[in-house]
């Protein structure tokens, strides 16, 4: 089976709601928005970085450029399901993401051993120049529940609610989703709005009438710093 590739280029606001807002909010969402097949799922990374944490050190400094790698799966992952390798670069506020779909086994022969799938494609092989150039190796485990929601009349415009962020830094395999800490209060959601264009003008009169404003929000940075606290 080839590598699937996808790239999306998108701006991404994020958002932390609390339970009794979330229940009303969502209610005024579902007139205008319609939640994805998955309903609410699971999603599993690992988060790859350097020996000296470069990756997530240089993102909490707040620079205009900034990227990332990790491999993520949804909901409880086999020897044969599919995972995805994914290159996040963000600059000046826009997000674009680079990924390619292969097999957990061909993924972990590439990712352990550093054996390239025959053919490899063209983000594949970006992947592959990124994880090398940077030596990359596993630092943490990152995973929640998520429901996501797109537009009735654009499909592009995309919200996410996640819940339970939960991670650890040791056992680093995805196919374990035990023994984390979590990251916010039990029934606080952070919600992130994906937009390739504007945000349409209900949604903002909606953020409006909640009182909800938007925050810089990074899981990976949050579990980082409270590990750099606790060190």
């Amino acid at each position: 089976m080839g590598q699937i590739q996808k790239v999306f280029n998108r701006y991404e606001k994020k958002f932390l709601i609390d339970e009794e807002t979330f229940k009303d909010f969502k209610k005024e969402l579902d007139e205008y928005m319609i939640e994805d097949e998955y309903g609410l799922h699971t999603i599993r990374n690992i988060y790859y970085d350097t020996v000296d944490d470069e990756l997530i050190r240089t993102s909490i400094e707040g620079p205009k450029y900034k990227e990332k790698f990790r491999v993520r799966c949804y909901g409880k992952p086999t020897y044969d399901s599919m995972c995805f390798l994914e290159i996040k670069k963000k600059y000046k506020g826009l997000v674009n993401k680079r990924r390619v779909a292969i097999p957990m086994e061909e993924a972990e022969q590439y990712l352990i051993h550093g054996i390239m799938p025959s053919n490899p494609n063209q983000i594949f092989k970006e992947i592959d120049y990124f994880f090398n150039h940077y030596s990359l190796e596993p630092k943490r485990y990152i995973a929640y529940d998520r429901l996501a929601m797109y537009g009735r009349e654009d499909s592009e415009f995309r919200v996410t609610f996640d819940i339970n962020i939960r991670s650890r830094d040791y056992n680093l395999t995805l196919y374990s989703d035990e023994d984390n800490e979590y990251l916010l209060e039990q029934g606080t959601r952070l919600m992130e709005v994906k937009i390739s264009d504007a945000i349409p003008l209900w949604f903002v009169k909606l953020l409006s009438k909640y009182k909800i404003y938007p925050t810089s929000f990074s899981k990976y940075g949050n579990f980082y710093k409270r590990q750099l606290k606790e060190a």
